[in-house]
């Protein structure tokens, strides 16, 4: 493997964090890493709700943060909350001076849609449910048009280079034939900007090649993870047979469709006051009760949305037909899919993860803004809020920028791909053990199985990384026996009262977590 030095920060990942923290790092240079042509295949571009921030009266920063804390079942940092919501008006401009086509009314102010959980109307928008896309293509103009970013596309991120307890870089392999790599750059920090874990489960929202990656190579380099366990499912994924599924935003909720079941009884009556618009944690397990009870959960927007849904909501609308499906005129199969993971590399309020050399950001990261339970269209404000702030802290700490030319890789075959049965079997083994449902018996196997899995295949670098954050959930998911915002144990399904305790595990007690649930078996 080549070894190339550079002087550039390195940030693996292309979505709206990595993107962002590369635009705040300018004119210092920096080299992003991402394995799809730039604007693919990022999970940034497929949010359909928007940026969550107080932009109209009467509401304020401080009943952001307040609802924050309240979705967030007793795990959000309040400082965290408090500052991303104060800082929130302020990246959405950032956002307007980049390009961003946010929706706007005929007095110039933002069109804001009210999501679960949310005191006011406070999303702001792009084409209905286009946001991130929207802003991904504004984005993307401008790294485009700054000398200062370098953009390695078709190389994907294998692993970190670590030297005395320190990140010193990180390896690359080709993302197909052809692509830059294999190579070892060392570099002065790193930034992982590369998703989350959604692509581990069954059924998926996320682009389904986005399988925990990032904090796999953060764990397996040392680094701490916290808040594993806390997998955010979302309760309206179109249960139509595709992979990824294609999202029916909150949004939609938030007009005034409901869910139904197949004798057209309203699923939420009964569970909780808000109804749709309840935590999503709460409409999740009443979507997967309905299925699994035989119900056929649906979304009705035909009364609250209707013939508009091709205008409002053109995303869903092109995803109904796509699958065969007249939204205007009959009820949307839904499930509860794996949706944004809240855990992920723990991170101080600079992004700065327990690595030195290693800053973290966006779904990757877990900063204590998301705590048990995501507050709807928060995932794109934190990774601007600590995109920028990681920004920020990776130029104070390498000083004044020096010349730093364009790195040179050489290009080479690709990595071997992990055999596809054994992805199935992971995937199916979370779903099975580790999703909306948990218990200790699934957990323990869950974990069995993806022992197993590692084992059939142990040379296999593009696996180790998927097999560590499977590991990690699945330990930490049975580390907490109570039920608590989107970690739900069947065992002890009353949430308990008050305030919690963030989880926190490292690699090695992950595994030997997942070692005792083999050690059960062979007794």
């Amino acid at each position: 493997m080549e070894r190339i030095a550079t002087a550039r920060p390195v940030i693996v990942g292309a979505g709206l964090g990595g993107l962002y923290a590369a635009l705040a790092l300018a004119p210092r240079p920096a080299l992003v890493i991402s394995p799809e042509p730039l604007g693919e295949g990022a999970s940034s571009a497929w949010a359909q709700g928007g940026v969550a921030a107080a932009l109209a009266p009467p509401d304020a920063p401080e009943v952001h943060a307040a609802d924050t804390c309240r979705a967030g079942a007793g795990l959000v940092d309040p400082a965290v909350a408090a500052a991303a919501a104060a800082e929130a008006r302020g990246h959405v401009e950032a956002l307007v001076r980049l390009g961003a086509p946010f929706d706007r009314t005929p007095d110039g102010g933002y069109v804001l849609s009210r999501e679960a959980a949310h005191s006011f109307a406070r999303v702001a928008r792009i084409g209905g449910d286009g946001a991130g896309a929207g802003i991904m293509r504004a984005l993307v103009a401008r790294v485009r048009e700054t000398p200062s970013i370098q953009v390695l596309e078709g190389a994907e991120a294998t692993g970190l280079r670590v030297s005395a307890g320190r990140v010193t870089g990180v390896e690359i392999a080709p993302a197909r034939p052809g692509g830059p790599g294999p190579a070892a750059i060392e570099a002065p920090a790193v930034l992982l900007a590369a998703g989350g874990a959604g692509g581990l489960f069954a059924l998926t929202t996320n682009p389904a090649r986005i399988r925990g990656q990032a904090m796999g190579m953060a764990a397996l380099a040392g680094a701490a993870i916290a808040d594993a366990e806390f997998v955010q499912f979302h309760p309206t994924a179109l249960d139509v047979g595709f992979d990824p599924a294609p999202l029916a935003t909150e949004a939609l909720r938030g007009e005034g469709a409901i869910l139904v079941d197949r004798a057209g009884r309203r699923i939420l009556e009964g569970l909780h006051p808000d109804l749709e618009l309840a935590p999503r944690d709460v409409v999740a397990r009443a979507v997967y009760a309905c299925a699994q009870a035989g119900g056929r959960p649906m979304l009705d927007a035909r009364a609250a949305v209707g013939a508009r849904i091709e205008r409002a909501f053109p995303a869903v609308a092109a995803a109904c037909r796509r699958a065969g499906i007249d939204p205007v005129r009959e009820p949307i199969p839904v499930a509860a899919a794996a949706h944004y993971h809240m855990g992920g590399i723990e991170t101080d309020a600079a992004g700065r993860s327990s690595l030195p050399g290693l800053w973290a950001c966006g779904e990757a990261a877990s900063t204590g803004l998301h705590g048990a339970n995501r507050l709807a269209s928060n995932g794109l404000l934190e990774a601007l809020v600590f995109g920028a702030r990681c920004a920020r802290d990776i130029d104070a700490a390498l000083g004044p920028a020096g010349p730093a030319p364009e790195v040179a890789v050489p290009r080479g075959g690709a990595l071997p791909a992990p055999d596809p049965a054994l992805i199935a079997r992971l995937r199916r083994a979370m779903t099975d053990g580790a999703g909306v449902v948990r218990d200790a018996p699934g957990l323990r196997r869950t974990l069995r199985e993806i022992a197993r899995i590692e084992a059939e295949a142990p040379a296999c670098a593009a696996l180790r990384p998927m097999t560590a954050a499977a590991t990690l959930i699945a330990a930490a998911a049975l580390l907490r026996p109570e039920s608590r915002g989107a970690h739900f144990r069947a065992e002890r399904p009353a949430p308990p009262p008050g305030e919690g305790r963030r989880s926190r595990l490292t690699l090695d007690r992950a595994r030997e977590i997942r070692e005792a649930a083999l050690l059960e078996t062979a007794r």
